[in-house]
């Protein structure tokens, strides 16, 4: 993981020396939903998500008029809940370093419209088990992931997309956005499910200031 956020230093250092380059941070809301095939001979099963707090810091360069990157390093939490037929509950949270590098377009001047898309990458922090009040269940329940005997596996990776819209005050910039997310992360490691796949929904703010203007 130090690896990939040395490379995307690295990547986003020169674009900088050339490109307005801005800084800041952001705020929001996540909820996330999972989807699981217990085996390869039964069909994918939803579960419950959570909601949960999310915060990043943020570089955002443009190198023309109305188009630029952005890279986020974003700390995320995801999950489920699942209920068995006698209401009984599982909740699982997975914390996440996720660093979504997005290419962004913007229509207007002062009030800007903006879409935002591309890959993202991450690493597990932290897997919790908030609760497990039952197990054996047919087809076989979600597994634990924050056990002393659990392997999980760290690396995320999928796609992210938004659309906002932002305010310009001088060098500051403020923005409301709304993102989606889909992760081909299955976290399942030691073959107790077959498939797992999750997608996140994000409501954020943001503030960037701008610390190098864009040379003509």
């Amino acid at each position: 993981m130090h690896k990939i956020l040395i490379c995307l230093f690295l990547f986003i250092l020169p674009l900088g020396a050339m490109a307005q380059l801005s800084v800041g941070i952001r705020g929001g809301y996540a909820t996330s939903t999972y989807s699981y095939q217990a085996s390869a001979a039964t069909r994918s099963r939803s579960v419950d998500g959570i909601g949960s707090p999310t915060f990043s810091f943020v570089v955002e360069y443009f190198n023309s008029k109305n188009a630029g990157i952005e890279l986020n390093l974003q700390q995320l939490t995801l999950g489920f809940r699942q209920f068995n037929g006698d209401e009984k509950l599982n909740q699982t949270e997975l914390t996440y370093l996720k660093v979504p590098l997005l290419a962004s377009f913007f229509a207007g001047q002062s009030g800007r419209f903006q879409i935002k898309v591309g890959p993202h990458v991450g690493y597990l922090l932290q897997a919790k088990d908030i609760t497990r009040e039952f197990e054996g269940e047919t087809p076989r329940e979600l597994p634990t992931y924050g056990g002393a005997g659990d392997v999980p596996n760290k690396l995320m990776y999928g796609l992210t997309a938004g659309a906002g819209i932002s305010k310009l005050f001088g060098k500051s910039t403020l923005s409301a956005e709304v993102r989606f997310g889909y992760d081909f992360t299955n976290p399942e490691s030691q073959g107790r499910i077959f498939d797992m796949s999750s997608t996140n929904l994000e409501f954020t703010l943001a503030y960037l200031f701008r610390i190098k203007e864009r040379k003509f």
